[in-house]
């Protein structure tokens, strides 16, 4: 094959002294194109080393853009700052699966159909309450999401595309029910049942925290900060969950199990619990007056600042403002959290002292979601299990763009060995005499 030589890359081995030229397309080499650079005798060549795909593309997706150096997010091509202040979730949620925004009628027959499927089977609700009384949440809901490919057995046939969009739909459309028997459950409390006369967000706030009312009215203001809260999380390109759905998905495994790994990853606090960290971060401050000695604390390498920083983002989180606009509502209806006085002053400084700003370290989406969750008096524990619920269209989405990508094969990563070779086998009766 031909290499057009201004579009190519050049390598030399210098073992060899050969030369070999790399096509370069979309701004990569393919990483098996390396595999022809080998010495004689060799027979898998060469390879890359990236613990954590530091620098390594695994697919073609045109689900999500970022550009972090200008803090920049799209899904679609639609900027987030457009989507959070004029769309819905389910309305995200269709763009995210279908590529397009909806018609009108496409959104009454989405949103139908995701409300239709709110229920889940009265086996899951057994299923969860044999679950210890403190279980966490998000252990909670890992099984259960796994568990739902036993109740959807034709689930497995992913190469039809019906068969596909309604698991996609029933995914999607039991989540809250799942997140919020979980949360009930953590509380003692009986589980409440969908109710389908209100909105998808306002029906899970209602199968949150209904008691004794026949109906529960959730105040709006809410409803629009948590259905904000759920878009700015809803995918966040090849992060670790989607990693994870991406991974085990490429097995052909039924979509379930391949949201339950990306629950299971989601779980972890390097991914999903880094707003808790930033409350037990300010709570730790405890007032305003302390922060000068916790900034000198971080510049020593004796504190961390948490909620600051991303591995994409070299500029402000597009979705920290967002949040941050957020916070109004919800305060207005909750009044306002105190540790908010400390956020703001840390982040004013943050923003204007030079070890920072050279460091390009500016608040990330973590940084205020976690006051939001606390003043509508959610647990620590519950906060990745919201956004599990947001990422969830993400993750199908990626799931779907997966399934038709001739190109994706089943998930297989080399490794360099470092173990010892040649060992000889002693029996036990020689080991152990």
């Amino acid at each position: 094959m031909s290499v057009d030589p201004t579009n190519s890359l050049t390598v030399r081995d210098n073992r060899t002294g050969a030369e070999y030229d790399i096509p370069i397309t979309d701004g990569t080499i393919r990483a098996a194109d390396l595999g022809q650079i080998k010495l004689p005798g060799d027979l898998s060549g060469l390879a890359t080393y990236d613990p954590g795909f530091t620098n390594t593309a695994s697919c073609r997706s045109s689900v999500t853009y970022i550009d972090g150096d200008n803090g920049v997010l799209e899904y679609r091509g639609y900027p987030i700052e457009q989507l959070a202040e004029q769309s819905t979730f389910l309305e995200v949620a269709y763009l995210l699966i279908h590529g397009a925004l909806p018609t009108e009628a496409e959104y009454k027959n989405w949103e139908h159909h995701i409300t239709f499927h709110t229920y889940v089977h009265e086996n899951v609700k057994s299923f969860m309450q044999g679950f210890r009384y403190d279980a966490h949440p998000m252990g909670m809901l890992m099984a259960s999401v796994g568990a739902l490919s036993t109740f959807y057995p034709e689930s497995v046939n992913i190469h039809d595309a019906d068969n596909r969009n309604i698991q996609i739909i029933r995914m999607i459309a039991k989540m809250p029910t799942l997140g919020a028997w979980a949360f009930r459950h953590a509380q003692g409390k009986p589980y409440v049942y969908p109710d389908n006369n209100l909105s998808y967000t306002a029906n899970f706030l209602s199968m949150l925290f209904k008691m004794s009312e026949t109906r529960y009215h959730p105040d709006e203001r809410i409803v629009r900060a948590l259905d904000t809260l759920l878009i700015l999380h809803a995918d966040h390109e090849q992060n670790a969950s989607t990693n994870a759905v991406r991974s085990v998905g490429s097995t052909q495994v039924d979509p379930y199990s391949a949201v339950a790994s990306g629950v299971g990853a989601l779980f972890g606090p390097l991914h999903g619990g880094a707003n808790e960290a930033v409350l037990r971060m300010l709570k730790r401050i405890g007032s305003v007056e302390n922060i000068p000695a916790f900034i000198e604390g971080v510049k020593a390498g004796n504190e961390r600042l948490m909620g600051f920083g991303h591995r994409v983002y070299k500029n402000y989180d597009p979705r920290a403002k967002l949040i941050k606009k957020a916070c109004d509502d919800v305060f207005e209806v909750t009044g306002v959290n105190p540790l908010l006085k400390i956020a703001q002053e840390l982040e004013k400084i943050a923003l204007n002292d030079e070890y920072f700003v050279k460091r390009r370290l500016y608040p990330n989406v973590d940084f205020y979601s976690g006051l939001i969750y606390e003043a509508l008096q959610f647990p620590p524990e519950m906060f990745t299990v919201l956004f599990a619920i947001g990422r969830t269209p993400g993750w199908l989405a990626q799931w779907l763009e997966l399934t038709t990508d001739k190109d994706q094969k089943i998930a297989r990563p080399k490794q360099i060995y470092t173990g010892a070779r040649g060992q000889l086998y002693v029996p036990q009766s020689q080991r152990w005499a």
